[in-house]
């Protein structure tokens, strides 16, 4: 039987996540410029997430890195209103509720540290993640909020926590 863990993301986990975002990005055929397979954070995730207001968490299967997904203040981003990000599975963790514990975590996070909206860009390519973050009642939104320079995302989600 999988033991399934997810836990806040450690510096020797930076090089399997990059592994991970980068090679979904590509199945999905969304590996274009404008999107985080060409952000050099990505190499450096754990990095990244000492931001204050920040967390990623990370899933592990018997002790494999299977996905992660994080919190973020993002640049330019309305006062109460933080991001999710970098929400990432290998394709044998996909269909197993993992992302939806991730999310779950995600957002718990997000309402314990006072953010009131949490916002998220994505693109029509990862269609099936679109229908998750619908059924955790995110809302479709006609443009960009803050400056994620994710200029490659044309999909742009929010919820109200």
């Amino acid at each position: 039987m999988s033991t399934v863990n997810i836990r806040t993301i450690q510096p020797a986990d930076n090089q399997a996540l990059a592994v991970i975002i980068r090679n979904a990005l590509a199945e999905f055929g969304a590996n274009k410029p404008g999107t985080v397979y060409y952000d050099a954070t990505t190499d450096a995730l754990y990095e990244l997430f000492r931001q204050p207001g920040s967390i990623y968490y990370v899933a592990e299967e018997n002790g494999v890195l299977i996905g992660g997904a994080g919190i973020y203040p993002s640049p330019g981003l309305p006062t109460g209103t933080c991001e999710l990000v970098k929400m990432y599975l290998s394709p044998a963790a996909r269909g197993k509720g993992i992302g939806k514990g991730l999310i779950e975590k995600a957002l718990a996070f997000a309402a314990e540290a006072g953010y009131r909206n949490v916002y998220i860009e994505t693109m029509p390519e990862l269609r099936k993640a679109m229908s998750v973050y619908e059924k955790f009642g995110f809302k479709y939104l006609d443009g960009p909020m803050g400056n994620t320079g994710h200029f490659g995302c044309d999909v742009w989600m929010l919820k109200e926590l």
